[in-house]
């Protein structure tokens, strides 16, 4: 249970001065709330006595009344001090989460889904927030009240009488520890519950539309009111383990309140102690039932502490795959492209997806890659971009293995449009601008113009400042793309790598971006992955992709001549082409 202050031992050295003056305060106020009693008491006894005058009951109520006053700074110092470092527990955290996050590489986020790693962000680091805050408070202050106050009764009224009505306390250290180990592996499993819904909460919200669309509504809030009820079910079990603890503390005070009453007035007939003391007693006794509900509340605190930790140190614990090696080259990348796989199946999958899969982009060219729908195109990028190193081959930069590069030189050499178009919740001009923060507006309307968006931002009512909502939900599927291609050209890459990115465009918008491309990239090279031919027929190379291979390869007249799948997909599109353009098979009107 107290191995989470070992485990957050760290901070607490960081933050030692703060903590030594809560946990001081605290002590402090602990020893000025166990003198109050003792001065009731005699107060009691000298009115039996009648010996209390008017300047004793001022002097007396007065130091009551100073001893309060002093508390309530005190108190408001260590508030101050102690949950102040709580909270700044959970920012170094959450900071440290996000930049191992802004680390890790796509087999990572492969296998911890977004609710899962929110969830942690979130549940698991208020867990230890609540630690490094009402954790340290109810350990000192439990142990602080408990020692004055034994200490109090013990010496200050009869210690006969305190080791008598102590003898069922220890009953409370048995149940601590049975019911700590249930609530650590309930809790866990009540975390691991949550982080499922919150995983069916990211994903339904994203895909609310879709869900919209096919009529899944009623479907999906019954799977997700299933996944409440677990949620609600798991914790239930852990506050059934928590409650535990009341009935225990109830029987343990009641018998102690018992025996004092009994041991109290028999010791008081036989002149032993005063009214005054057994009043003073039972104040020190109430004062203890503090303590006794602390534990329980400190064992729950732990608890839950333990887990969280333990799941968020796993998430820290997780090392990327992607290492740079000693030294990385950190100059910029020029130069030609040399991919020579020999076979790579991603991590996770036994299946190959792809087999001798080479070939050369030189300088400033253009390389296509077409195929069907999952013949592996999209993971040829990926390996390009160093998301993963589990290959058997070789690919190189300027004769430089991809390996001895630094990763952020890597990323700086790269301008990737995947297929899927991912905008933030912001300006269109920010999100343009986004991996180049520095450019000016103008060079923003630049980059804008190649990708034949200017027009399209212009006639919004906001222009640039146009928000453009969660993933960019204000725009049309086309107006991502090329918003998308902006920003991937603002960063002036020297590969730029599109993705069937002109999948939304018409041919005519398609035309006028490849157009633009070319002449701003003249000296640059480019590979675009499409499904419309008509993006890559001016590449110096087209590559055909089919099941993880290679299938045909050549330039545009080469292979329309060769009869395969280029030719006959070529020829349905320009087909097509003509029947929407309102012409026959013969180009007759």
């Amino acid at each position: 249970m107290f191995s989470i202050f070992k485990k957050l031992g760290w901070f607490f050295r960081l933050r030692w001065k703060s903590y030594a003056f809560g946990v001081v305060a605290l002590i402090a106020c602990s020893i000025l709330s166990a003198i109050t009693p003792k001065i009731v008491g005699n107060m009691v006894d000298q009115i039996a006595r009648g010996t209390l005058t008017w300047q004793l009951l001022i002097t007396q109520t007065g130091l009551i009344l100073l001893f309060a006053l002093m508390m309530y700074a005190l108190r408001y110092g260590w508030r101050t001090a102690i949950f102040g470092n709580s909270t700044l527990l959970e920012s170094i955290l959450r900071n440290r989460l996000f930049n191992h996050f802004t680390k890790m590489d796509a087999s990572f986020y492969h296998t911890y889904r977004t609710g899962d790693l929110m969830a942690h962000a979130t549940n698991d680091l208020a867990a230890l927030r609540f630690v490094a805050g009402g954790g340290i408070l109810t350990l000192t202050d439990s142990i602080s009240i408990s020692i004055v106050t034994l200490f109090s009764m013990t010496f200050l009224i009869d210690w006969q009488l305190t080791l008598v009505t102590i003898l069922p306390f220890p009953l409370l250290i048995i149940a601590a520890s049975v019911l700590g180990k249930i609530i650590n592996t309930r809790f866990r499993k009540s975390l691991e519950a949550f982080s499922g819904m919150n995983d069916e909460v990211q994903e339904n919200v994203a895909g609310m539309k879709v869900i919209k669309t096919f009529g899944e509504e009623e479907e999906y809030y019954q799977d997700f009111v299933k996944k409440t009820d677990e949620v609600v079910e798991k914790n239930r079990q852990v506050y059934v383990a928590d409650a535990a603890y009341s009935p225990v503390i109830e029987i343990i005070v009641g018998f102690a309140y018992v025996l004092t009453i009994f041991f109290g007035t028999y010791f008081i007939q036989t002149g032993r102690i005063t009214i005054g003391d057994l009043i003073a007693y039972i104040s020190y006794l109430s004062m203890m039932v503090w303590p006794l509900i602390a534990v329980g509340h400190l064992v729950n605190t732990l608890e839950r502490g333990n887990a969280s930790w333990d799941r968020v140190k796993e998430l820290l614990d997780e090392t990327a795959a992607i290492v740079e090696v000693d030294q990385a080259i950190t100059e910029p990348i020029h130069g030609d492209i040399h991919f020579d796989i020999k076979s790579f199946a991603y991590p996770d999958d036994n299946q190959v997806k792809l087999f001798d899969v080479a070939f050369d982009v030189k300088a400033g060219n253009m390389l296509g890659v077409v195929g069907r729908t999952g013949s592996s195109k999209t993971t040829i990028f990926k390996l390009l971009l160093r998301d993963y190193d589990q290959y058997d081959g070789v690919i190189s930069y300027d004769g430089k293995d991809i390996k001895d590069f630094s990763l952020l030189t890597l990323s700086n050499a790269f301008g990737y449009v995947p297929q899927t178009n991912f905008l933030f919740s912001n300006t269109i001009i920010e999100n343009i601008r986004f991996g180049n923060p520095s450019l000016s507006d103008e060079e923003v309307y630049y980059y804008a113009k190649i990708a034949d968006i200017h027009d399209d931002i212009m006639a919004f009512p906001e222009g640039y400042q146009t928000e453009v909502g969660e993933r960019g939900v204000s725009l049309s599927g086309g107006q991502k793309q090329r918003i998308a291609i902006a920003r991937a050209l603002a960063v002036d890459p020297e590969y730029l790598i599109l993705d069937d990115s002109l999948s939304a465009v018409d041919a005519q918008t398609e035309e006028t971006i490849l157009n633009n491309l070319r002449q701003a990239r003249a000296n640059k090279t480019t590979i675009v992955a499409a499904q419309r031919l008509s993006s890559v027929m001016n590449a110096e190379e087209i590559i055909v992709m089919d099941k993880g291979k290679i299938v045909e390869r050549g330039r545009h007249h080469e292979l329309v001549v060769m009869d395969g799948w280029y030719a006959h997909t070529y020829n349905q599109q320009q087909l097509q082409k003509k029947i929407i353009e309102g012409g026959d098979v013969d180009g007759n009107e």
